[in-house]
């Protein structure tokens, strides 16, 4: 548990730098005099210096947009802290680093040079933020322009740092020794879609993402449960409400939502369902025709009845015809338990059966890790008769490849904090053969570089963007850094 801090002054500071602090953007601000390293106080946003007028030639292009939205919300509007900071340090920076300065922080080249010009010297504080559990409205006393005695008190603690301890260090580090920035295209797109991620999800989830990878985040996220896939947790509620049913009028209606779920479930999955040979008696209740062709019926209620592999059977073979019927899987889902005679038949047609709960699973997993389903891979699963275990080691297979993959990311990982220690390289990176040691002494299982080497090539792909890799004249000679953490859900 964090220890409590006692905040008894404030930084007055324009309320657009608080928000890149607030937002990783930056780790530093230009006090007008000298911080002692370890002092701590509020964040208090003001619009002291800077108009709207000014904000272009202020603040670099990337920060713009968000600069000139905190201005704009500020009006009349009360004034509302969110965020306190100890000084880890504070520099002397000569006129000749400003440019790379630049690179490095919300300001322009323009901006620091006039802030010198009206200063002996240019100091940059280096801040430790930590957000306040929830915001808050508070008031200062007024005799100094820049630090404010608070009115009262204010008690806080450590439990909701920007960054994390690593991520501060490096970029602390970077600005130290002015190194420039890796991925500035990044922080242009960062940019352009921070303006969307109150209104789109996606691109909330992306704008994350890109902060991680840029190091303006701390790379363990919560995720939180995405509203739009609440309805996989009625895929076994309505089967066992069909169940319930069963003697009672309503029981047509419970089939059928227990079927339209079914439907819903295939296609989240990734199958193609086709409507073609749907509707009322004689029609079948889902016909999948790709990744490969799949006849299904859904069966609610206690029992599955006898005879509905010889259903499946008639209305797959009057829908496809026999060839066609015979080279697709066939598939009964269901809350109920089939008898003995509906598993000698499935067993004979090559028919699968799976419950609603198994179903489920399958749906939840998917949710979980979207990229981690094969379908083609997974009809080696579809065996006669009850599969739901087969199912389940499907899924316990899955999971362990992704296990895998995040063990490999951690051995990365764990390399990266020890070279931090000695070296305090910004993004050290490791060769295959470095890599597959670590990971087998901390995991036992025994790798070789060929297969390490795979499963680095997939991390390090674009569309995954777990490790960054730097290519090497032959296999062996790559290099791959660390970017994110693969959580495990």
């Amino acid at each position: 548990m964090s220890e409590s801090v006692v905040l008894d002054t404030a930084l007055c500071l324009p309320a657009s730098e608080i928000e890149a602090l607030i937002q990783g953007r930056m780790i530093a601000t230009m006090p007008r005099k000298f911080i002692n390293s370890g002092r701590q106080f509020a964040l208090y946003p003001t619009d002291i210096s800077i108009n709207l007028q000014s904000y272009e030639q202020y603040y670099r292009p990337s920060f713009l947009s968000i600069a000139q939205t905190v201005l704009a919300q500020q009006g009349c509007e009360k004034v509302v802290v969110k965020a306190w900071a100890r000084c880890e340090g504070c520099i002397l920076h000569p006129p000749e680093s400003l440019d790379s300065l630049s690179q490095l922080t919300v300001w322009t080249k323009e901006a620091l040079q006039l802030t010198l010009g009206k200063r002996p010297h240019l100091f940059l504080a280096y801040l430790r933020v930590y957000l306040l559990p929830q915001s808050l409205e508070i008031f200062l006393k007024s005799p100094n322009p820049e630090f404010r005695p608070l009115n009262s008190s204010l008690i806080v603690s450590e439990a909701k740092p920007v960054l994390n301890d690593r991520t501060f260090a490096q970029r602390k580090s970077q600005l130290e020794k002015l190194e420039p920035p890796l991925h500035p295209e990044l922080e242009e797109l960062q940019s352009a879609i921070a303006s969307l991620t109150i209104s789109q999800p996606a691109a909330k989830q992306l704008d994350d993402d890109i902060k991680v990878f840029l190091g303006w985040s701390s790379d363990k996220l919560i995720t939180q449960p995405d509203p739009n896939l609440a309805w996989i947790n009625d895929i076994a509620k309505l089967g066992d409400r069909s169940i319930e049913l069963e003697e009672k009028k309503s029981n047509y209606q419970a089939g059928t939502d227990f079927e339209n779920i079914a439907r819903q479930s295939l296609e989240f999955l990734g199958f193609k369902v086709e409507n073609a040979y749907k509707g009322g008696a004689g029609g079948l209740d889902l016909f999948c025709s790709k990744p490969y062709p799949i006849v299904c019926e859904c069966k609610a209620g206690r029992l599955i009845p006898s005879g509905t592999v010889e259903e499946l059977i008639k209305l797959g073979g009057m829908h496809l015809g026999a060839d066609p019927f015979l080279d697709s899987a066939k598939l009964v889902i269901g809350p109920g338990n089939p008898s003995t005679d509906i598993l000698k038949a499935a067993h004979k047609w090559k028919v699968s059966i799976i419950n609603a709960m198994t179903l489920q699973k399958l749906v939840e997993f998917k949710a979980k890790y979207p990229g981690a389903i094969n379908l083609i891979e997974l009809r080696q699963y579809l065996e006669p008769g009850q599969i739901d275990y087969r199912i389940n080691e499907y899924i316990d297979k899955a999971e362990r490849d992704i296990k895998l993959r995040s063990q490999i990311i951690m051995a990365v990982k764990e390399l990266s904090e020890q070279d931090n220690e000695t070296s305090k390289a910004t993004h050290p990176s490791f060769t295959v053969t470095e890599i597959r040691v670590h990971y087998n002494a901390t995991h036992n299982p025994r790798l070789n570089d060929e297969i390490v080497h795979d499963l680095l090539i997939e991390l390090s792909s674009p569309l995954t963007g777990y490790l960054g890799r730097i290519k090497g004249s032959d296999w062996n000679s790559d290099r791959f850094y660390f970017l994110r953490n693969l959580l495990l859900n």
